[in-house]
C-alpha cells in the first residue's frame, strides 16, 4: 500500500532487508533462463523502481552476467532485485507489500518461455473437498514472516 508520502515500500520474507521508493515504472515478466533460476520459478515478475532506498538491511548481490547483479537476502533467500546499468532498479513485485501496486504489463524474453507457462489458467482447481482441507491445514500455520508493512524493529518471528 502507498505510504502518506507516496512511497512505496516492501522487504524480504524474514524482514532483515526492507526497502523504500519513489516510484514505480513498468512492471513485467522476464522469461529468460537466468530469471528462471534467481526466483526458482517459471519467470521472474519485476517492476521498476526510481530513487530504491534500503531502509533495513541491504541485500546481497550475485554477479550473474556482465551486465546484471541480482540482489536477494542473505538470511532467507527472497529475490529482491535485477540490476543493470539502467536508472532504474528492477525490484521483485511479490516483495512489495502490497504487490497489487505493481501489476506487469509486458513479458520480456518470450523465446526462452518454457512450453507449459500459457497453460497454466487452464490447470483444474482443487476439489471442494480438498479445498477445505487445504483451508483447515492454512488456518493451523504459524508465520514466522515479516508483516506486509514497515515495523520499528524485526527480530524475526521464529521461536
Amino acid at each position: 500500500m502507498a505510504e502518506a508520502h507516496n512511497t512505496l515500500t516492501g522487504g524480504c520474507q524474514c524482514g532483515a532487508v526492507r526497502f523504500r521508493v519513489e516510484r514505480i515504472g513498468r512492471g513485467g515478466l522476464c522469461h529468460c533462463r537466468m530469471c528462471q533460476k534467481q526466483f526458482g520459478s517459471f519467470y521472474a515478475p519485476l517492476v521498476a523502481g526510481f530513487g530504491v532506498e534500503w531502509t533495513r538491511g541491504e541485500p546481497k548481490r550475485f554477479r550473474s552476467s556482465n551486465k546484471a547483479s541480482r540482489g536477494f537476502c542473505a538470511d532467507c533467500g527472497t529475490p529482491l532485485t535485477y540490476e543493470g546499468d539502467d536508472e532504474a532498479i528492477g525490484l521483485a513485485i511479490g516483495a512489495f507489500d502490497d504487490p497489487t501496486l505493481a501489476a506487469p504489463t509486458i513479458q520480456v524474453n518470450p523465446e526462452d518461455k518454457l512450453s507449459f507457462v500459457d497453460a497454466i489458467p487452464t490447470l483444474p482447481m482443487r476439489t471442494p473437498e480438498e479445498g477445505a482441507q487445504q483451508e483447515a491445514l492454512k488456518r493451523s500455520v504459524l508465520s514466522y514472516q515479516h508483516p506486509d508493512h514497515d515495523t520499528e524493529s524485526w527480530t524475526g518471528g521464529q521461536p
